[in-house]
Parts: structure tokens; sequence; C-alpha cells
């Protein structure tokens, strides 16, 4: 009697401790993640020396000639007329002892961005840095001439070219009456150049 009363109580004192035995700690390893291969690009991100988008030259882009209100001119006899091509409405040749100048007449749409941004195109086209606008005045000369408003602009290059450009405004365009040569040859043609400034008048309709 006394082994039958025994058992069930050392049962249950077994069973009473094994409920109070606190929670085994477990520990895991994890591993350790491998760095990605140096110069691999992240995700979403550009390549390394990715070249960037090319500029689109202003030389590949076309640019609409104008196509209104004409201009007319006389040319100085020493000037050869010659084929103007695609854009130009005029050109010649002006023979000179140390080269050859060329003189083209182009007409675009609207203002081409007024007189100091065409003045500093030219001025780049033979080495020059550009100017400001306060300097603008200072190196152009204003002629009013057969109704027309004249910008008269003579660039010296820094080497041996020069330029004698005039832009004149008609109409919904701006015409470029421009000769481009060695500096010698542009300093001996002014004056032509001038006068052939004043031949310049509005064309028949």
């Amino acid at each position: 009697m006394l082994v039958r009363r025994t058992l069930p109580a050392l049962i249950a004192l077994t069973v009473a401790l094994g409920g109070c035995k606190k929670p085994e700690v477990q520990s895991y390893r994890v591993a350790k993640e491998t760095p990605p291969p140096a110069g691999t690009p992240a995700v979403n991100a550009p390549a390394a020396n990715t070249p960037a988008p090319a500029a689109t030259p202003m030389s590949g882009t076309p640019v609409p000639t104008a196509s209104g209100a004409a201009l007319a001119w006389t040319a100085p006899a020493h000037w050869t007329a010659k084929d103007p091509g695609g854009m130009r409405k005029g050109s010649y040749t002006v023979k000179g002892t140390g080269g050859d100048g060329d003189m083209s007449i182009m007409a675009f749409p609207g203002d081409v961005g007024g007189d100091l941004a065409n003045i500093n195109r030219w001025r780049g086209q033979i080495g020059l840095g550009p100017i400001a606008e306060a300097e603008l005045a200072s190196t152009t000369q204003h002629l009013d001439r057969n109704g027309l408003h004249i910008t008269l602009a003579v660039v010296n290059g820094a080497g041996a070219q020069g330029i004698l450009g005039a832009i004149v405004p008609h109409g919904d365009a701006t015409w470029f009456f421009k000769l481009t040569g060695p500096a010698a040859l542009v300093a001996q043609e002014q004056a032509a150049f001038t006068a052939f400034l004043d031949t310049v008048k509005p064309g028949a309709q």
C-alpha cells in the first residue's frame, strides 16, 4: 500500500519540477553576407564610366532660311559672283594678294539671337573671345540706308583672319552680309564693303 501511494506522489513531484524548469536558450549561427565584388554597379545606378549623352552639334541642326521679304543689292565690280549653294541668298569671291575672301549673304527668320549673340559667334569663328553687352556700342557702327537699319561690325581676328559683317533686320527676318578672309584683305575691302551696304535696299515684292 505504501508503494502505491508513494509512486503517484513521486510522479506528480517530477512533473511539477519539470514545469518550473527555465526554457533552454538556443543560439543560431548566421552565415556572414558576402559583399559584391569590387566594381559591381549598384542596382538602378549608372555603371561607372558610362558616357554622357552626346550634345547635338549646332552644325548638324537644320536652320530654315527666310522666305519672306527680299533685299536687293549691287556688288562691287571686282567681286566675282559664284553659286550661292544651299542656304545662301548670294555669294562672292573677293580676290586678294594674300589670299581670297568669301562674301556670304544669308537670311533667317526672327532676330537669330540679336546683335550681340551674332557678333560673338563671328568672333568665335576667328579665334576671339566673346564681348559683353556694354562693349557692343564701341565695336559696332549703325547705318540707316534705304529705309533699313544696319549694324556694321569690323572683327579683327587673333590670327591672320578678319570679318566684315553687317546685320540687317527686314520684315520678319534678319539678313547677314559677311566677308571673311585674310586680315589684310578685310582691311583693304572695308571701304568697298561700306559702299556695298549703301546699295542694299528692299527688293521687289
